[in-house]
């Protein structure tokens, strides 16, 4: 683990940073893999089955993007592809309605699907998933005397994600079960509706990508940013730490019991550089980002945990990599 003084930073002074990158990493740098495989390391700082924070340590800004841009696009998901609207008489468009179911996530786990070809004209029990959404909203006949709510005057008036049933092809019955293959969440509002409106929807989806579509992407959002650094270089006490504190997002700058500001946690600082609008502090501090230390964050939208995501992103890398050295190999 490399000495603090060793780090490579980038320096935000008042007008400039100072130290930037003038390459995007990698430029005149020839590949030690020994040297990174001693320097890099993957710090998982918390994770649950929708969120991910984890460090990347020691790595390229080249290879931090790549793995960002694969889990955007390349990551493959399931996602409702065609819509066959027999009957729609609420008051949303035809087109937005199709829309909005796309945009529903699914928890079919894409491993279990091959890409459908592009001249299918049906799908099979191995590259699709098909649906139904039928419902009508009718009047509440034993509506409450005086109630004007929604809830009370009509029934089926808000359709929801829960209205969709899956319908088996072939063998999927005995495969999955729906709870496996149905939406993400049960109470995505789809559309709101009145007495006499109808819905006859059926539904087909097919795996595919986010660069393809961006309801195919298993992300939420993904993104990265550099570990922010802050050091004090003088002492800073009473009126003045406390504005110090003031500058620094919650949680960077702490007082001790004698009124001395301290760097609590730099980590979560958003780097806004507020010291610099006051001239009895802005020589107090030092504010840097170490160059090769990642922090990421990942959000699923449900189908796959972010862990998972991400190691599918770096098999993506690894075969586009492997595909890259056959191709060379045959020249």
């Amino acid at each position: 683990m490399p000495k603090l003084e060793d780090k490579p930073r980038v320096f935000l002074e008042e007008f400039r940073i100072k130290n930037g990158p003038d390459d995007y990493g990698m430029a005149d740098e020839k590949w030690n893999f020994k040297k990174f495989t001693k320097k890099f390391r993957i710090v998982i700082v918390r994770m649950d089955n929708s969120e991910m924070e984890f460090d990347l340590i020691g790595i390229q800004p080249a290879f931090a993007n790549a793995f960002r841009r694969l889990m955007l696009s390349e990551v493959p998901s399931i996602a409702i592809e065609k819509v066959m609207i027999k009957n729609n008489t609420s008051i949303i468009q035809d087109e937005v309605l199709a829309h909005r179911l796309g945009l529903i996530p699914l928890k079919a786990d894409p491993n279990l699907f091959e890409f459908r070809q592009q001249d299918a004209t049906e799908g099979s029990e191995f590259d699709t998933l098909e649906f139904s959404l039928k419902i009508k909203c009718t009047a509440n006949k034993s509506q409450p005397k005086d109630s004007f709510r929604m809830e009370d005057l009509y029934e089926n008036h808000s359709v929801y994600s829960s209205a969709i049933k899956w319908h088996p092809i072939g063998n999927q019955a005995s495969i999955f079960k729906e709870a496996d293959v149905g939406p993400v969440h049960s109470d995505i509002l789809i559309s709101k509706m009145r007495s006499g409106h109808e819905l006859d929807l059926h539904l087909v989806a097919v795996k595919g990508i986010g660069k393809d579509h961006a309801k195919f992407s298993p992300v939420a959002t993904a993104s990265y940013r550099l570990l922010p650094e802050v050091r004090l270089a003088r002492e800073v006490r009473g009126s003045d730490a406390s504005l110090l504190q003031s500058c620094f997002s919650p949680g960077v700058i702490g007082l001790d019991s004698d009124g001395k500001a301290y760097v609590r946690d730099a980590r979560y600082d958003s780097c806004s550089r507020n010291i610099y609008r006051y001239d009895s502090i802005k020589d107090a501090v030092i504010i840097s980002r170490i160059k090769d230390h990642f922090i990421f964050n990942v959000e699923s939208v449900g189908a796959m945990p972010p862990n998972v995501i991400f190691v599918e992103a770096v098999k993506i890398l690894r075969d586009k990599c492997q595909n890259l050295l056959d191709e060379l190999n045959n020249l």
